[in-house]
């Protein structure tokens, strides 16, 4: 066998037209894979980086079709392969996993049988032996309760761990090449650590070969040894990791590296609202309890909010961080009127609200606008971009005719975008244009709140950045309040007034973004800050043996009704019976800075005197020991 395992020469896709010519979409692409090596394609949205990808199944996307070069597996052409022979490569030699676990996943058929289909209807191994190798698939993946995890549905486990599923479903049959599209964009910064950590042991333990599709640098430095920058279907530069992280050439290679997320930072943000306006919050959570199923007393079957405080005053940005599970989506909800609080209240100017929307007044819900993740199933596809952005004008301003035209057309200068694309839809747009009409849309009703929920977690790195300019520029001109709701610490903190840290459905940690995000601050928010990737080749090493890390990246979240919720993960917890019975106390290191937190503040103070503790075993409070 060659060292050489993928060879792709001079590639072209195109994009053919009905009397006219065909609009080329890679042009002349040109890299090589070798065994037991990563090779990433970067770029940001509609460089062609899953195209080029895609092209190692012989596969093109809908409307595309390959009008040259080559696509060399083991030195056989798999364009000049028959549809046959194509079958028999796909899912046995080359693997895809998606970006989406969650989308990929059937959730009528249990995790194992999807786990092992592929390898067994290849006939590469019988069940029983698929069914072997998927359990230690599943140990080497780090996954819980690995005897067990086959007999689970996908909605019985978490997303980081629907994410390494895929990787055991595509690992299962042995594959000579793995192709992973983004399978971290959407993860938040703990998840994605573990994820990237055990894709990176299971490639070099299987020695097999990958191409990571993604358009972050930061993530490439910790798993990839080739680097290919692509552009608009163009190489724009290849080499080594170390070479373009440490020596880029192109200067798109330097805009890329621009657009990483640097690691959190307190900046100094313009007041855009007098003293007074700011003493009267746009909206406020006083005590809010809420969750899901039937509620008994003030307690819900399932509580996932519990006892939440939080005030956004007017023309104010406040970012609401935290992992998945933490209950970040919940809380906009229930401020949305989406879901009703089983014990608290939810105020907006004074007014006490109803807790469900269904019994708010037309002009309540106009002042409070949910802007949901995905631009792709929030926009109807049938209908135009100016129907959809004309909807609530009419609905909650009475405008119609030429007004609700002229409306939308300044909407869209607001979001800038052309006005043409009023006569558009939403599939003839890119990602962070479907973005802009989103915001466009909800801000046609003249709202006094965005809850804007992971609005920039699918987008790329540069596009993502975009938007947050965006939002700020709405924010100063038309005074709205945002609460941003992310997984992302370093984009929290670029552009928001005020930080609440909810982790378990509890708030953890709040104040202002200079205050938490500088010591001291809670052992949750410190797991959150040293997680952002740094771009730097080593980082993902150096951080896995943290103490942190090491006590708290690997667990997941837990829901608790008594005792701090961080408990199991935390390097800081007292194990006498403080930590997991009693509800820890709120202590103020300044004025409207908040911990929620069982230590003695100088006890947190002096724990960030050693940022980068190594692990040579420690036990709960943090006593070196002798476990390792």
């Amino acid at each position: 066998m060659t060292e050489m395992l993928l060879e792709v020469k001079d590639l072209k896709i195109q994009a053919p037209k009905e009397n006219a010519p065909p609009i080329p979409i890679v042009k002349g692409v040109s890299f090589n894979v070798k065994r037991g090596q990563v090779v990433a394609l970067i770029g940001e949205s509609g460089s062609g980086k899953t195209t080029i990808a895609l092209s190692s199944l012989a596969y093109c996307k809908p409307g595309l079709e390959f009008s040259g070069g080559e696509v060399r597996l083991d030195g056989q052409d798999l364009l000049q392969m028959s549809d046959v022979q194509h079958r028999d490569i796909r899912g046995r030699r080359v693997a895809y996993l998606a970006q989406s676990a969650a989308a990929t996943f059937n959730p009528a058929i249990t995790i194992g049988e999807q786990v092992t289909e592929s390898s067994v209807l290849h006939g590469i191994l019988t069940q029983e032996g698929a069914n072997k190798r998927a359990e230690r698939l599943y140990r080497a993946l780090e996954l819980p309760d690995p005897d067990r995890m086959g007999r689970r549905y996908p909605h019985q486990v978490s997303g980081g761990q629907l994410q390494r599923l895929m990787a055991a479903m595509a690992l299962c049959g042995k594959p000579d090449l793995m192709i992973l599209d983004e399978p971290t964009t959407a993860l938040d910064v703990t998840t994605q650590i573990e994820v990237l950590k055990a894709f990176k042991k299971v490639i070099r333990e299987e020695q097999s070969a990958a191409i990571y599709v993604t358009h972050d640098l930061a993530i490439v430095a910790q798993i990839a040894d080739h680097i290919v920058v692509l552009y608009s279907g163009r190489v724009q530069e290849q080499g080594s990791a170390e070479q373009i992280i440490t020596r880029p050439a192109h200067n798109y290679t330097h805009r890329l590296m621009e657009a990483v997320r640097p690691p959190p930072t307190s900046v100094t943000h313009e007041e855009y609202t007098d003293k007074d306006d700011r003493e009267k919050p746009a909206i406020v959570m006083d005590d809010v309890t809420a969750g899901y199923g039937k509620i008994v007393g003030d307690e819900p079957q399932f509580t996932i909010l519990r006892n939440i405080d939080v005030q956004v005053d007017k023309a104010q940005v406040v970012g609401v961080i935290g992992e998945s599970g933490c209950g970040k989506s919940t809380l906009a909800r229930v401020a949305a009127g989406l879901l009703g609080a089983a014990k608290g209240k939810v105020v907006m100017e004074g007014k006490t609200l109803q807790p469900s929307m269904l019994k708010r007044s037309k002009d309540d819900l106009r002042k409070v606008q949910f802007v949901y993740q995905m631009a792709d199933t929030a926009l109807n596809p049938k209908q135009l971009i100016g129907d959809i952005i004309g909807r609530p004008l009419e609905f909650y301003l009475g405008l119609t005719g030429k007004q609700k035209r002229e409306r939308v057309a300044e909407l869209l200068d607001m979001v800038e975008l052309p006005q043409e694309f009023a006569n558009r839809y939403q599939m003839e747009l890119s990602g962070g244009q479907k973005q802009r009409v989103n915001l466009a849309r909800h801000l046609a009703a003249k709202p006094d709140i965005l809850l804007c929920d992971e609005v920039t977690s699918a987008l790329d790195s540069i596009v993502g950045d975009n938007v947050i300019k965006l939002l700020t520029r709405l924010r100063k001109k038309t005074g709205v309040s945002i609460v941003f709701i992310t997984h992302d610490l370093s984009t929290v903190a670029s552009f928001s007034d005020r930080i609440v840290v909810l982790y378990a459905g509890r708030v953890v940690e709040q104040g202002t973004t200079d205050q938490v995000l500088n010591p001291p601050y809670h052992p949750y928010t410190r797991l959150l800050i040293t997680s952002v990737p740094e771009l730097r080749i080593g980082w993902l090493e150096d951080t896995m043996q943290t103490r942190e890390a090491a006590v708290g990246i690997a667990r997941g979240v837990e829901l608790t009704a008594v005792g701090c919720p961080f408990f199991n993960r935390c390097p800081l917890g007292i194990e006498d019976g403080t930590c997991e019975k009693e509800t820890p106390a709120y202590r103020q290191p300044a004025q409207g800075h908040v911990i929620a937190c069982h230590q003695e503040l100088e006890n947190v103070i002096e724990s960030e005197e050693k940022p980068q503790m190594i692990l040579k075993g420690y036990d709960k409070v943090g006593r070196e020991s002798q476990l390792y």
